[in-house]
Formats: structure tokens, sequence, C-alpha cells
């Protein structure tokens, strides 16, 4: 059974160090700080995200399941994401079930510290994750410059 997600001091404490590194631009690789919009205040909510790359493209997971800074997401449709000086605003396309088991599974191969929240091992196959899809949404990152 896969453990639930909870924000305890010791988290809080990990991830204002990480955000901080990550301000100078000193992490985790593929490790950066996501900014969303409140829905419903407007103010602006920064946490580290690790993404998953795969064949040119960047995946966001929400390996935790549906928090506060997924529904941001999905009611912004963009994030922005920051390491360093480097800044991006990004659009937001979910992936179905059948497509996100792959990036999960990669997901949960790279990021060792967040398999206990998930019920498939890391050397389950891809269907195996995407059972688990509606718990851990996943979304591709796209550009929004034309």
């Amino acid at each position: 059974m896969a453990r639930t997600y909870r924000l305890s001091p010791a988290r809080r404490a990990l991830n204002a160090l990480v955000r901080t590194g990550l301000r100078v631009g000193v992490g985790p690789p593929r490790t950066w700080l996501l900014t969303v919009v409140g829905r419903r205040t407007g103010k602006r909510y920064t946490t580290p995200v690790t993404l998953v790359e795969r064949d040119g493209q960047q995946y966001l997971v929400a390996p935790y399941g549906e928090v506060a800074w997924v529904r941001n997401a999905r009611a912004a449709g963009e994030v922005e994401l920051a390491r360093g000086r480097r800044r991006e605003t990004l659009g937001l396309e979910p992936l179905p079930a059948g497509e996100s088991g792959a990036i999960l599974r990669a997901y949960a191969q790279e990021v060792a510290v967040t398999r206990p929240f998930f019920d498939a091992r890391p050397t389950d196959p891809p269907e195996a994750f995407a059972a688990e899809a509606d718990r851990h949404p996943a979304f591709r990152l796209r550009s929004l410059a034309m």
C-alpha cells in the first residue's frame, strides 16, 4: 500500500534548503523551482520539483498526488520553472493514463525518495504505473513561445 504524503516539518526544512540552492542555480539534476499562481488567492506559490526528460520532451510528475500545486497548475494552464537566473513559463498538457505509465515509471526509477508513494515498484512494467495514473498526475511541458 502506497504511503500518503504529509508535509512534515523535516520536509519543509528540506524544501527550504533545496529552494535556496535552486535560487542560486545549485541543486539536484533536473530539479527546478515550480511557481504557480493560486487559483483562489492569486498569490504565487513555489515548490521544488524534479522533471523527467524523455525523447526531447520534459514532463512534470505529481508523485504525491493531487496536491495544491497540481490544482493551481491545472487552473492556470501554465507554470513557471526557475533555476538560478534561468526562468521559463511553460504550458501544461495532461497526459492520459496510457501515456503516463512510462513517465511515472521513469520518475520512480530516477527519484528514489518518492517510491513509497507508488504501489508499483520501479521494476514493474509501465502498465502497472498506468493503473496509478489517476493518483499521480503527469503533464507534458510545452513552450508558450510562438
